[in-house]
């Protein structure tokens, strides 16, 4: 009789807490969607009402799209249930749109037929010296419900949950809270400008949360280290979040994205036995490498075996063997032929060289995105004879400020003037802005007219970067897909007409190389949805049988946020210092987003300041395993389809 401990899986053996894994955010949200809708129908079938603890920002947005979803067209009714709200900023008005009463009611409440009297949220207009009793009143609410029955988390970059902060003592209940200026920084996306974010919050306690019967941390994309960190690390006040450990009914729900860290994913030969293919051999050797801290072909046998290793030497051999394995791996990703070289066949070689010169299109998701993340290679693809477009995804209007707009408007006032130009139509347009503008409220949405020349100065500056590397006005394409276009940090999801836009301009180039942004950590979601768009064009285009596409690769680059792990890469283009500063002063062009940045999310920095560090480390990290140091490199992964 078989043994049944030795088909025990320890995949998740490092985990001290649930997770499940998804592939996308929709089918996560739809999993805990359905999780909370049977509870929700359980107590109605008991006649009971069902207390809902509700988390806000941008994790939950899909679960509350997904429970709109089930009450309109599956019936799902929300009249026995009674709501508590996890926090809400200090002080702030209930209606502006940054507030959390807002958000809840604009994503969830209007939509769904919830008796407004069982919905329940810090109150951030009160006078300071009531919210002490407010909070008290509020946990006593919360007690007279019965408790909470379903509580939902988000979790941030610092293992906050609700407005906990780190250090935050296990014993606290809800309080008016001072935000850690991590966690405002990250918040800022929502605001014009970090000066805008509340300072202060009022927060559930993590006493609150953790007397909840049933919790769910969802987390997607970008939270990836903290989700290591609070899953398998140990219980500790510097990781609020980590005190879920304690909880007898807590579930992470989480995409791929945000689980690459966890040991099974980063380490999978720590716990078990994996399928040893070229990829999998070429992360775990330049990981002991950056662990070791040694180059890839000075790792010895000893480094395998000390670092759990031993079963790849078993089933592989040599160590020096596999060093070198991994070595041409390496090597072969770095080249200066981003487009292939002409008239040569270079095994390994990361990019064609028999179609020359080639048809090149760059998917830029913001006006700014395809100089910042690939300014090197863009530049390069021209100098090197490639007919080179730039498909402009998204207007960007959002992310200029009323400052330069005054400024711009200042500007074509005066010309206008100092030439005598009499356009009666144009300077009441212009007078008309500048009147908005001079007297618009805080959080107030901007007009279409001033959204249509923020969309202008960014397209000037988009053309005028187009120039710089080489590039005539025709090869500049604005595609202002509708998604984009609410005049609100909030976007809408993929619709056809983005598709059909997006199709059209790939068909009109028919390009052999498509570049594109598979950075989903940009924390608006805009680089999520225009990589969607682009992936759905292509796979309609295939199924179409169009012959240019068999011939047509794709290339991802990472944007401002993050980069490509190093044993991800496929291809690494090397910069030279002059190379370099060349890029910088490309990404200066873009003067409305240069100093300050409105939504720029958790990483204070201008975005050159990003993209140099991030290349700079790369072209490190490559040195440091004992390829060639050069000053700076961009890298890509390939996309099969």
């Amino acid at each position: 009789m078989p043994n049944p401990r030795l088909n025990v899986d320890l995949t998740d053996s490092f985990e001290k807490i649930p997770v499940k894994i998804f592939s996308t955010p929709k089918e996560g949200s739809a999993y805990v969607a359905y999780e909370i809708a049977e509870k929700i129908r359980e107590s109605q079938q008991n006649g009971k009402s069902i207390v809902i603890g509700l988390a806000t920002g941008s994790t939950p947005i899909s679960l509350y799209k997904e429970l709109v979803r089930l009450h309109r067209e599956e019936g799902l009714s929300f009249k026995n249930v009674i709501t508590f709200n996890l926090d809400e900023y200090y002080p702030i008005e209930k209606e502006a749109f940054q507030s959390y009463f807002s958000f809840m009611h604009r994503q969830l409440f209007d939509h769904i037929d919830i008796d407004h009297s069982n919905i329940f949220i810090p109150d951030g207009e009160l006078p300071k010296e009531e919210i002490k009793k407010h909070c008290q009143a509020y946990e006593q609410l919360i007690d007279s419900k019965g408790g909470i029955d379903v509580q939902i988390l988000g979790i941030g970059n610092n293992g906050h949950i609700g407005f906990n902060e780190p250090g935050s003592s296990i014993f606290s209940r809800t309080r008016l809270i001072t935000l850690d200026n991590s966690t405002r920084i990250a918040n800022a996306r929502d605001f014009q400008n970090i000066s805008q974010v509340p300072r202060l919050a009022i927060t559930m306690g993590l006493s609150t949360i953790l007397k909840a019967k049933k919790i769910f941390l969802m987390a997607w994309g970008m939270k990836a280290p903290i989700i290591a960190q609070t899953v398998e690390g140990d219980v500790t006040e510097h990781v609020p979040a980590s005190f879920l450990q304690q909880h007898n009914d807590c579930t992470f729900v989480i995409d791929e994205t945000a689980a690459t860290e966890l040991t099974r994913f980063k380490s999978p030969w720590l716990t078990g036995e994996i399928e040893w293919t070229p990829a999998s051999i070429k992360k775990a050797v330049v990981n002991l490498a950056l662990k070791t801290k040694k180059p890839v072909l000075s790792l010895t046998s000893h480094d395998y075996n000390e670092n759990g290793l031993g079963d790849l030497l078993v089933e592989k051999g040599d160590a020096y063997e596999i060093n070198l394995q991994v070595f041409y791996m390496l090597r072969d990703t770095i080249t200066g032929w981003p487009g292939g070289k002409p008239n040569s066949v270079i095994p390994g070689h990361p990019e064609r060289s028999d179609i020359q010169p080639k048809r090149c299109l760059i998917f830029s998701p913001h006006p700014d995105d395809d100089i910042i993340s690939m300014g090197g290679t863009f530049m390069r693809l021209v100098d090197q004879g490639h007919e080179v477009h730039v498909g402009y995804q998204t207007s960007g209007n959002i992310a200029v400020t009323d400052e330069f707009v005054t400024r711009f408007l200042d500007f074509a006032v005066g010309f206008e003037d100092m030439f005598g130009i009499d356009n009666k139509t144009s300077k009441e347009l212009l007078s008309s802005a500048q009147m908005f503008l001079a007297h618009k409220r805080k959080n107030e949405r901007d007009t279409p007219e001033i959204r249509a020349i923020k969309g202008l100065i960014r397209r000037c500056e988009a053309k005028a970067t187009c120039r710089y590397a080489g590039l005539t006005d025709d090869r500049a394409h604005f595609l202002n897909l509708p998604f984009y276009e609410t005049g609100t940090i909030e976007k809408k999801p993929m619709a056809e007409e983005d598709v059909q836009i997006t199709i059209a301009l790939l068909q009109k180039i028919k390009p052999h190389q498509v570049f594109c942004a598979g950075d989903l950590a940009d924390p608006h979601g805009t680089h999520k949805v225009c990589l969607d768009i682009i992936f759905e064009s292509m796979r309609r285009l295939k199924e179409k049988g169009e012959e240019w596409v068999s011939d047509c690769w794709i290339w991802l680059y990472k944007g401002a946020w993050q980069e490509w792990g190093i044993s991800e890469i496929e291809m690494a283009i090397p910069m030279s210092p002059d190379q370099l500063m060349k890029k910088r002063f490309g990404i200066f062009i873009h003067q409305s987003q240069k100093d300050m940045v409105p939504f720029q999310g958790s990483d204070s920095r201008e975005f050159w300041q990003r993209a140099e560090e991030r290349n700079k480390n790369t072209a490190n990290l490559y040195a440091q395993l004992g390829m060639t140091q050069y000053s700076a490199m961009e890298a890509f992964v390939r996309w099969h389809y």
